[in-house]
């Protein structure tokens, strides 16, 4: 039986929701796959993946199952209980990842809230309440929460909300002299993006990553891999930490965690775990059987072999289209990424417009993001198939020829 809707369109947005986002002028109402058709029957193909959510696609079959399943048993039962699908799942990060104990949130910053949270509580556990700065990097990204915008490397998220959390210092990215300089016996997490996300897609260096283990050991601080956007399969890897087999002490996932339910999760050791006591942290909804049903449902279907080389033969396939279409436009610099988060660099001429082309692209029918005025940001399904590929890309091209003549 199908609901009555009241009508709703893209002007109600403006008169009734608070002011915080700009959305496009079209609303999508249906997806499939990676297909989505908007209010008018429009269809567009996906590329963005509801900003590096929809790792699946949309209404993948495995998670519509198992969210139908899990909706007709068991909703909400608060951490008061624990449940099955909680349980199940838990299991299964550990037994997938260098994790021993997992903490259920609902969504990255809440994770990276609880990461941090931790990190301080062991140092002043363990060493004393001096032992608390936190040492991030410039343009990171890592939540809107007081402490996570804090902890994130960008002024413009951060400023104007009264005074910020004391104890955080920011390096350049991929700099480890700089890392090196600002680490001290006071320092008790470093916490990096293996790919930073929404400030351009930049990989870490290998060099890097393994230079900031080595000077965490030397300081008794934790490393924090803030896995949110670059997790779940998205680099050809269940996680970016396998790919450079540097192993971190705490994890953050969301996102692709559950394929665009909310859910997020705190993944560490038992020795860590144990500074996170009864009563010490919690969340009404961490944990949710429908959440958590519907990430193991994720988990199950991405982490196999099939799918894993699957996202480094599409990587191969987008990243030669778009060096070639860059090329023929004069529009990128660089392509570069891991796996399916990639971000195509605008060439000097094209500087600051990749919300022009996000525009452009959005009117010929495909769905792609920005990280950064100059960047554009590609997180399509991991499953997508190839003839959407080819047909998005398509797409693509022809909105870069329209606005390259424009």
């Amino acid at each position: 039986m199908s609901v009555q809707h009241d009508p709703v369109q893209r002007a109600d947005f403006d008169q009734y929701m608070v002011p915080n986002y700009a959305p496009a002028g079209f609303v999508p109402v249906r997806g499939k796959g990676s297909r989505v058709w908007d209010q008018s029957g429009r269809e567009l193909i996906d590329f963005a993946g509801g900003i590096a959510v929809n790792v699946l696609g949309h209404c993948h079959p495995a998670l519509v199952a198992a969210l139908t399943e899990q909706a007709n048993t068991l909703w909400h039962i608060s951490n008061v209980f624990t449940n099955e699908p909680a349980l199940r799942l838990a299991k299964k990060l550990v037994d997938a990842t260098f994790a021993e104990r997992v903490f259920f949130c609902n969504s990255g910053a809440e994770a990276n809230e609880a990461a941090f949270k931790l990190a301080r509580r062991v140092a002043h556990d363990r060493f004393g309440p001096e032992k608390c700065e936190i040492i991030a990097a410039v343009n990171s990204f890592h939540g809107r929460t007081l402490f996570t915008v804090s902890v994130g490397g960008q002024a413009k998220y951060s400023d104007g909300f009264g005074p910020k959390i004391q104890g955080i210092s920011h390096v350049p990215y991929n700099d480890l002299a700089a890392l090196q300089a600002a680490i001290s016996d006071k320092t008790c997490a470093v916490v990096l993006e293996p790919v930073q996300g929404e400030s351009g897609v930049v990989p870490a260096d290998q060099a890097y990553l393994e230079g900031a283990r080595k000077l965490c050991d030397a300081h008794n601080a934790l490393l924090v891999f803030d896995e949110v956007q670059c997790g779940m399969g998205r680099s050809g890897e269940l996680f970016a930490y396998m790919h450079y087999g540097v192993t971190p002490d705490i994890l953050s996932s969301a996102k692709s965690l559950g394929g665009g339910f909310p859910i997020g999760a705190m993944l560490t050791t038992s020795d860590l775990a144990k500074h996170l006591a009864v009563g010490t942290h919690g969340t009404t909804y961490g944990g949710n059987p429908l959440a958590c049903a519907v990430g193991e449902a994720v988990l199950d279907t991405i982490n196999t072999p099939e799918v894993r080389a699957g996202v480094q033969d599409k990587h191969a396939r987008f990243k030669t289209r778009l060096q070639a279409i860059g090329q023929q436009y004069g529009l990128f610099s660089e392509v570069r990424g891991l796996g399916l988060l990639i971000g195509a660099v605008l060439a000097d001429a094209w500087k600051g417009k990749a919300k022009a082309v996000l525009d452009a692209a959005a009117e010929e029918g495909v769905m792609v993001l920005q990280a950064s005025p100059d960047v554009v940001r590609f997180a399509p399904s991991l499953v997508v198939e190839e003839l959407d590929i080819n047909e998005g890309l398509d797409r693509f091209e022809r909105a870069v020829a329209r606005l390259a003549q424009a």
